[in-house]
């Protein structure tokens, strides 16, 4: 076994981190519950079933880092032996990164239309993330000591690669499916670079966090560096769902327009543009008649912006001719 300062040490520098981003995790729940109190049921169900796996799975690795700087201080023969809760927090991982990603499979399947191609895809990795990780606190139950578990290496990294696969693949569909959302019009479009932009950032986090403990123990293998990333990704994956239901009403209030409605909870694509002369004088009428204000309707779990392309293509049309003008000036 290595030195202390990158096994142990980095046993617990992994707990405070992991600690500090399960405080962020409960700001985030009491902003959720607070704020978003007619959400749909299983929403809060999935909400609060990410909560307590997250709240177990920190009580699993003090208790483990409790174990081996307090209980066993001073008795260096103990280091190396397993203590049960390092074994059973991977199972707590393992449930809620299986939620969150599940939570995003879903989406994809929304936003694809209900493409089984693209939803099978990514539901292949987050179930067999899942397979790994049980299978993997299966054989090291029994284990006894960190030499026996050195064993189990491939495996090891095998559910971060997988892990970092899964995070991936939802960004890449995600990002995807908004830009072919596209509408030619400049403030919808702009919503659809936050939303993408939206999509990296929530999926980044956990897919860095994966490839690094994956980097780690195949670098450092006698370090326990690798834990330490470890520990933090469950935590990344809570306050990744988090985030992204928090973020709802900041991201509406930014469209908030007579023009252009944002739900995430429906994607439908009113129009790509407005290239013929036919759906211009069509919706000039719609406007004669006083409906140019559109509304959405909500569909569960997915991202919606509606616009009345009208009022955009009168906008943007003002929009190039003032710029032009402002250059001819010049």
């Amino acid at each position: 076994m290595s030195t202390l300062d990158n096994t142990f040490g980095a046993f617990l520098i992994g707990v405070v981190i992991s600690a500090t981003l399960y405080g962020v995790t409960c700001v985030q729940t009491w902003y959720y519950f607070s704020r978003y109190p007619s959400d749909p049921w299983y929403i809060k169900l999935l909400v609060a079933a990410v909560l307590l796996s997250d709240s177990v799975h920190q009580a699993l690795i003090t208790h483990t880092v409790y174990t081996y700087l307090v209980t066993d201080f001073g008795i260096a023969v103990d280091l190396g032996k397993l203590v049960w809760s390092l074994i059973v927090e991977v199972l707590f991982n393992g449930f809620t990164a299986l939620m969150v990603q599940s939570f995003l499979t879903m989406r994809v399947y929304r936003l694809s239309n209900k493409s089984i191609i693209a939803t099978l895809s990514v539901l292949s990795l987050v179930i067999g993330e899942f397979v790994l990780v049980v299978v993997y606190v299966a054989k090291s139950i029994h284990m006894t000591t960190f030499v026996e578990l050195a064993t189990l290496k491939p495996l090891s990294m095998s559910v971060n690669a997988v892990a970092a696969a899964g995070d991936v693949l939802i960004a890449v569909f995600l990002c995807t499916l908004l830009q072919q959302s596209r509408t030619g019009f400049r403030r919808s479009d702009t919503m659809i670079n936050k939303l993408i932009l939206f999509s990296i950032n929530t999926g980044l986090l956990t897919g860095i966090c994966a490839v690094m403990s994956l980097i780690s123990i195949s670098v450092w293998d006698t370090t326990f560096i690798y834990i330490a990333f470890y520990f933090c990704l469950g935590r990344l994956y809570c306050n990744s769902l988090l985030a992204t239901l928090n973020a709802r009403k900041s991201l509406r209030g930014d469209s908030r327009d007579e023009n252009m409605s944002l739900s995430l909870q429906g994607i439908q694509k009113t129009s790509n543009s407005i290239g013929t002369s036919q759906k211009v004088v069509s919706s000039m009428k719609f406007l004669a008649k006083g409906l140019a204000d559109l509304s959405y309707q909500r569909v569960p779990n997915n991202i919606s912006i509606k616009i009345d392309t009208t009022q955009e293509y009168v906008r943007d049309e003002y929009s190039s001719a003032t710029e032009l003008k402002s250059a001819q000036a010049v």
